[in-house]
C-alpha cells in the first residue's frame, strides 16, 4: 500500500495518544489516531482494568470517540506501540473498524520508541474474513 498524505502527522498524533495510556498491569502502552472522512482526527489510549477483559483498545477509543462526535466515515488509523517494531489491532478493534470502513481501509503501523519505523497495511490485509451480518434497509 502506497504512503499517504498526513500519514506522518497521524503517526505522531497517535504516539501522543499512547502518552495517555492507562497500562499499570501490562506497561504496553498503545495510542490511535483516527482521521475521518473530512480530515478531522481523533485518538484512543488503551484503558486497562484489573479484570483485564475489561480492557479498552486504543483503536476501539478512538473510534467509540469519533462516532460519539457523529463521524461514521474515516478515512486512515495510526497505531503506535510497542518497541522495536509496530503492534497490529487485536481482532476485535479490525473487527469494529470493518463496521465503519471498506477492506482497502489504511491502517499504518509503527512502534513507539521509533516512528520511522512506519508500515502502511489494510484493514482487508488484517482482518481478511470479516463477520458481517446483513444491515436492515
Amino acid at each position: 500500500m502506497k504512503p499517504m498524505t498526513g500519514m506522518k502527522a497521524l503517526v505522531r498524533v497517535a504516539s501522543k495518544a499512547a502518552q495517555q495510556s492507562y497500562s499499570p498491569y501490562s506497561l504496553f502502552p498503545v495510542g490511535a489516531g483516527l482521521m475521518t472522512a473530512g480530515g478531522a482526527i481523533y485518538v484512543g489510549c488503551n484503558v486497562e482494568n484489573a479484570s483485564f477483559g475489561l480492557t479498552i483498545c486504543a483503536e476501539r477509543t478512538a473510534v467509540a470517540n469519533a462516532v460519539s462526535d457523529g463521524h461514521q466515515k474515516f478515512k486512515a488509523l495510526a497505531v503506535v506501540g510497542g518497541m522495536g517494531k509496530a503492534v497490529h489491532p487485536c481482532g476485535a478493534c479490525l473487527q469494529v473498524l470493518a463496521e465503519f470502513c471498506e477492506p482497502d481501509f489504511p491502517i499504518i503501523l509503527a512502534p513507539l520508541n521509533d516512528l520511522s519505523k512506519m508500515e502502511v497495511t489494510s484493514l482487508g490485509a488484517l482482518l481478511p474474513h470479516t463477520f458481517v451480518l446483513k444491515k436492515k434497509a
